[in-house]
Parts: structure tokens; sequence; C-alpha cells
């Protein structure tokens, strides 16, 4: 029998409210430094970069911008330069040298309505290839961009003529393990999930989770596609199994009722691909731990092989807030910090103890 004092806790460090409605939050990487994004109530957007010292937050720097600022990463990035990318309610994608940050170092009308959601892959020494950025709107288009390139994304996916054009909420790179092969998941407000292969430029799968997709996330942006979450309205998230695709049956699945409203957010913990958070729409985290089979694949009656779906054990959860938890980061340096935002406009750092025991 464990004790409570055994399992993980999650310990709210430090609170600081803002001024402004934040919608995201990120870890510089190699640092203490996070910033936050989001806009002003006389509608321009503000990015501040705060520093975590001796148990408190340092405003460091507060840039203000013509249009709200929706979402941001630094997945495209070098760990010398540490650009931040933002995609704004405009659906500009502009990306930041946070040293000077007055005019943006790249620049392009990426959509024809509010960027949702963004994701970037090939810097910071993760994923083989090229650096690059995902981009999905209210438009109903997923957009890939090379930061080298203007203007012009290096791929488009958007429903065809005659189609009803979806609300994409979430994107996310994956498989990104050699120079070739890469893929974006995208989640759509009618529970459309979309595997997009960027290699062969083809619908690799697609399934409905029957709610609107607020979060994907591959376990590993890096690998073999190995796990995917993806989190809902009605406080459901599944886990696919992503190693074994059947023809017919797709990915092996589980999922659990993690909260009593909206999944908002599931981050996997950068040191154990195994281990991940969800934050949810009544102000709670949850901190879950997939198990995985004793096999991952078997042969259906047809002797082609399927997978297996695991199981997600919780291994604890905090009320943090009443109002919902828009953004949650693990720090990449640090194991158990993280950064995580609400609609009750403020930011929070929470150490989260034990995890190298579960």
């Amino acid at each position: 029998m464990s004790t409570p004092l055994e399992k993980p806790q999650i310990i709210s460090h430090i609170q600081k409210g803002l001024n402004y409605t934040i919608f995201d939050s990120k870890w510089i990487p190699c640092s203490a430094k996070f910033v936050c994004m989001g806009n002003f109530a006389r509608g321009t957007g503000v990015i501040q970069v705060y520093e975590v010292q001796h148990g408190e937050v340092q405003l460091i720097k507060e840039i203000e911008k013509a249009k709200p600022f929706k979402c941001g990463t630094f997945g495209a990035t070098s760990l010398q330069q540490r650009h931040l990318a933002t995609g704004d309610f405009g659906g500009n994608l502009n990306i930041w040298n946070l040293e000077a940050p007055e005019i943006p170092v790249y620049s392009v009308k990426a959509h024809t309505e509010i960027v949702n959601t963004i994701d970037g892959v090939g810097g910071l020494g993760i994923g083989d290839g090229a650096p690059e950025i995902v981009t999905g709107s209210r438009d109903g288009t997923v957009k890939v961009w090379d930061p080298r390139q203007r203007h012009t994304p290096v791929a488009n996916m958007e429903p065809i003529e005659g189609e009803t054009k979806r609300d994409c909420w979430t994107v996310a790179f994956g498989n990104a393990c050699n120079d070739q092969d890469r893929c974006i998941c995208a989640g759509y407000d009618n529970g459309d999930i979309k595997l997009f292969d960027l290699r062969n430029m083809s619908v690799r799968w697609e399934t409905n989770i029957k709610n609107g997709v607020c979060c994907v996330e591959f376990d590993r942006k890096d690998i073999n596609m190995n796990k995917l979450v993806a989190t809902s309205l009605e406080g459901k998230f599944h886990v696919f199994d992503m190693r074994t695709q059947h023809p017919t049956k797709g990915f092996a699945s589980v999922s659990e009722k993690a909260h009593k409203s909206t999944v908002w957010q599931a981050r996997h913990l950068p040191q154990n691909r195994d281990i991940f958070m969800t934050a949810g729409g009544a102000g709670s985290l949850h901190l879950w731990k997939y198990e995985y089979p004793a096999q991952r694949s078997k042969k259906d009656a047809d002797e082609i092989e399927m997978g297996v779906a695991g199981s997600a054990s919780l291994l604890q959860n905090v009320t943090l807030s009443t109002q919902p938890i828009a953004s949650l980061d693990w720090s990449p340096d640090k194991q158990g910090l993280c950064v995580c935002s609400a609609f009750d406009q403020t930011v929070r750092v929470l150490i989260v103890t034990k995890l190298n025991r579960v």
C-alpha cells in the first residue's frame, strides 16, 4: 500500500495576478524565465517575460502589439536564438526576438481568421529535419511554415470545395524521427481528429471522438509515433497507441472521464513520456500515468496486426482556480517545474514532486 505522502504532490509555488486575459504561457528553454501571451482590455496584444527568482516572479519585459496573442511556441527555434513564434487574433504568424521585439524577425498573414493553435519542430535539438511551424485556425485550414521561406506555406491542409469548414482548435507535430518523416495531428470543433503525413502529403488516418477536440499532443515529437493524447469538451481524454495502425480499425485507444468539464490541455512530462497532466475547465489539474499492456499488438481474425490499448491511472489532482486553466507548460530543463495560466488572470508556477518514483 502506498501512503498519500509517497504520491506525487502538485504544489502551487508562485501565483501572479495579471492585468490582462492570458491565453498561453511557455518556458523559455535553458532559463528560469517564461513568457505569457494574451490581450489587454483595450484590445491590444501583450507578451510578458517573467523570471523566477528567490520564490517570486519578476517582470523582465513587456511587449505590446496591435493584435491580441492567442498562442506561441519555441519549437522551431535554435537554443542560441530562442525566438518565440506567435499566432494572433488577426490571423498573423510572427516570430519575435524577445531581446529586440520592435519588429518581428518573420511575419506572414497566415490565416483569414484567428490562429487558435501553433506548434513547432526541428528546433531546440528536438526532431530531425528542417525547422517548421504549424498553425491551425478558425478558417478551417492547417498550414505548415518554414521560417526560412517567406510568404507561402510549405503545406496547406484545407477542406475540399463544398465541404464545411470546421474550426481547427489544436495542432501537434509528431513522428519527426528522421529527415524525411513528419506528421501533424489536428483536432477540430466537431470531434474530428486527422493525422496528416507530410512526407506523402496525405491524410494517414482520421477519427471522430464525438466532442470538440481541445488539445492533441504526441508523447514525443522526435520518435516513431508512440502515443497520442486527445482531450475534449465533455471532460474526456483519449490515449491512442500510435505504433500499430489497423487498415480498418485504425489505432487502438483508451478513454478516461478526467474532469467534470472541458479538458483544455494535456502536456507530457519532457523527462518521462508516460506521465502527462491534464488541465480542466473547472480550474483543476490531473496528473496521469499511462500503463502499457502486456502486449501492444495482436492479430485479428484475418491475421492482421492491430494495436492493444493500455490504461491511464490517476496519480494526483488539485484544484487551483474557479476558472478554466487554459495553458500548461512543463519546464524542459527542470523535472516537475511547470507554469500554467487560467482565465482568473493569474499565472502560476507549480512544482510536482516525486516524479522519479512513479
